[in-house]
Order: C-alpha cells, then structure tokens, then sequence
C-alpha cells in the first residue's frame, strides 16, 4: 500500500469536511485537497489539507467545470482521486452531472433518478412502502398548497415541518422571519405565522408535514454505510443520539450519539440498500415509535452525516471502508459496528445538564471515565494557538445556545398523547 496510490478530494468545510480530513489523516498520514467557497469555523487554522478556494463553488452553474478543472490537473499524477461531498447540495451535484466526472473519478455516486426518488418525499415513502420499512404520517405540499395543507392532515398536533430539503441551495439562501432547519408546532397558529413569513421569501420548494413521532432525542436512531460500486454494502454502524441541537439553525442536527449495534436494524437496512442499487456513502435517519414497537423511517442522505464521527467511536473508519474497495479492489466481508462509544459535538456541561434519563447519563460518565469519547474538531495532532481560541469559543457557544433554544420533549409528548385520549 502506497499512500501516493490516491488523492481525497473533500468538498465542504464544515464539521463534516474536518471529520473526513481527520480520518483521512489518521489513516494515511495525507492531505486532501479541501475544495469550498470559504472556509467555516471546524477547518479553520487547519494544517491536515491543502485548500483550494472556488468562488460560488457551490452554485451549479459554476460546479461541474471548477470541479473538472481540478480533476483534469490532477489525473496526470497518476493517483486515483476520490471525491467526498460533505452536504447533500454537493452530493446532489455530483449525482446530475457525474457524467462530465467520469473516468477521473474513481468512487461512484448515485444515480441523478434514485437520488430525485430519495429527496423527493412521496416518492421516497412510496419506495419504502414498496420494501417494507415504516415511516411517519406524511403531508407533501406544493407551495400554492402552504395554507390549506391542514384541511388534509389525518394526524394531530405536535406536529413537524420543514423544507422538502433543508439543505437545498435555494432553501440556505432563502431569507425569512422565523427561518429554522426543522420546525416543531404545537398548534395551527404557530404553523400558519411561520407559514406567511415563509410565503414572503424567494423559497419555492415544497413543505413537507409529518406527525410529530413521541420520544425523547434518544428515541432516535442513525445508520452509517458504505456501499461499494457494485452496490454491496461492506461498512454499517448504528448509532444513539443522546442528545440533538436547538438552535434555528441547526434544529434537529446530533450533538452526542453512542454508537450501538442492532443486527436486524443491520440486516433490514443492508437489503433495502442493496436492492435499490445504493452506492457510496448513506446517512439514515430514524425514530423508534414507542406506540408500534417500530422504527420509523424519516430520510436517507447521500453522504456521511456530520455527525458521523460517531462510527469512529465505534472503532470504525468509514474512510478506509471506501478505499479497500475502490483503490485497492479488496473484497472483505461487511464489517458491522458492535463497538460503544461516545461522540459529541458539545461541552460535558451541556451533557450532564440536557441528557436527563438516569440510564444514559450514567452511561455517559461511564464513557468519559474509561476516556471512550471523541469529539470531531478537537484532535491534538492538529492544535496550534489561533486554532485552540477559535474552536474553543465555538466549541463553548453551545452551552449558550442550549441555554438560550432548548425546549422539553416531553411537554410534547403529553401534548400528543392527550390528544389521542380525546380524539
């Protein structure tokens, strides 16, 4: 094995981007090229790539030829280049025009169909019937449809709402009174003030309403995978958020997660991939329904998430899954994660404060005493003073924002299940 055998190219600079170099680095000892249009908090003052900067690279009319320019001046090296998209807005890219890519790129990435099928709700959910997995009461509405999409609701409130993808390059640039990620309303009002706001802007995406499923961050469940080429998935691992973010921005996001395992979680989602010809990497998002004993199914991402450090906690790394099988053509078996650990993204304050079930937090302090935490950003062999101050004050704004956002479930919870008493 030569590390000169290839060449990661990272497309982002978020927490996410810093996760994949870190990886990277662990791994190999390398630097991958980091291609952004400006470098966020979690890269800065980074000494583990090189960075290239492309004005408006995440446009899509300026993507596909500032990704080939830098393709084409590096295929003559002789490396194999691997390209790794940190948001489902360059995943996206990468799927529509992957034909201009191709020949210099030598992972693959999902068709631009099955990934319209993934993004598009209904469809996604007429894809899950078709397979046998669960997923939320759901209401797809167009834009014009906004107002009157709660005369066809057959659920109760609480309910949640957010954008057909939160992550769509029109819906980050969309500016309105209100604007979050994901919203959560306990009544009509509330959802027809934002609703209005929201009919101000330039968004013109669809909405998508679903029934607010009852349980804590903890109900949630998230797999990570890696599928290979041919579409076999070789890498999977399970983990537990234990806690979520509050902020506008960034509502709905992991802030800790344990890593699990769970073999018929595995297996059911294994076949599911493989039988809709899956390739890459796959992030999945789910909620365990206290009411049916079932995991209900909410989107798939078609990338690693930015919490995905996660499965590195496990033992794991998704990186090296990817290159045994498209640099070094190995043919391993799948490797499921078994291993427990803890990954967070916020201080141990925020923990010992937010994660209230006596099971979980003594867990917790279990994890940090046996030192089976790891936090993305923090990594010693990449310190230096301006990169300890800045990620330092980001790192400790959580404690503010949580203090500031932070809303109890379980008020929802009881909302929910006194309505069905009543209903």
């Amino acid at each position: 094995m030569n590390n000169n055998d290839f060449l990661p190219i990272i497309l982002g600079s978020d927490e996410n981007a810093y996760g994949n170099v870190r990886l990277i680095h662990e791994a190999y000892g390398i630097k991958p090229l980091l291609l952004c249009s400006r470098l966020l908090i979690p890269t800065m003052n980074s000494k583990l790539f090189d960075l290239v900067r492309i004005d408006d690279f995440d446009r899509d009319d300026v993507f596909p030829g500032a990704l080939l320019s830098v393709l084409e001046g590096q295929a003559s090296k002789g490396r194999k280049l691997i390209v790794i998209p940190c948001s489902d807005y360059y995943a996206g890219m990468l799927s529509r025009h992957y034909d201009k890519f191709k020949g210099l790129i030598a992972n693959r990435f999902i068709s631009h169909e099955l990934l319209d099928t993934l993004d598009t709700k209904d469809k996604f959910y007429k894809l899950c019937e078709q397979y046998g997995l669960d997923y939320p009461k759901t209401i797809v509405c167009e834009p014009h449809e906004r107002e009157k999409a709660l005369e066809h609701m057959d659920f109760q409130f609480p309910i949640i709402v957010k954008p057909e993808n939160s992550n769509a390059y029109d819906y980050l640039h969309s500016q309105f009174e209100g604007k979050k990620k994901v919203f959560f309303f306990k009544s009509k009002d509330e959802y027809f003030t934002m609703v209005r706001s929201m009919n101000k802007s330039a968004y013109m995406g669809k909405l998508i309403i679903q029934e607010f499923i009852p349980g804590e961050d903890s109900s949630m469940r998230v797999i990570n995978s890696f599928s290979n080429n041919d579409g076999v998935v070789k890498m999977m691992c399970l983990g537990q958020p234990v806690l979520e973010e509050y902020a506008p921005k960034t509502l709905g996001n992991y802030a800790a997660i344990i890593s699990r395992s769970d073999m018929a979680i595995y297996r059911k989602i294994k076949e599911f991939l493989e039988n809709i010809g899956y390739v890459g990497y796959s992030n999945i998002d789910m909620k365990y329904d206290s009411r049916t004993g079932k995991y209900m199914l909410f989107e798939i991402n078609p990338r690693l998430g930015r919490s995905s450090f996660f499965v590195r906690a496990a033992g794991l790394n998704m990186i090296t899954a990817m290159i045994d099988q498209v640099v070094y053509g190995k043919n391993t078996d799948c490797v499921y994660g078994n291993g427990t650990g803890l990954w967070t993204n916020v201080p141990r304050t925020v923990l010992r404060k937010y994660v209230t079930e006596p099971a979980l937090a003594a867990e917790i302090k279990g994890l940090y005493k046996e030192k089976k935490v790891l936090y993305s950003i923090w990594y010693k062999k990449d310190l230096n003073l301006k990169r300890i101050i800045r990620i330092s004050r980001y790192y400790y704004s959580h404690v503010k924002n949580f203090k500031h956002y932070y809303f109890d479930k379980k008020q929802a919870n009881a909302v929910s299940d006194k309505q069905r008493l009543h209903s």
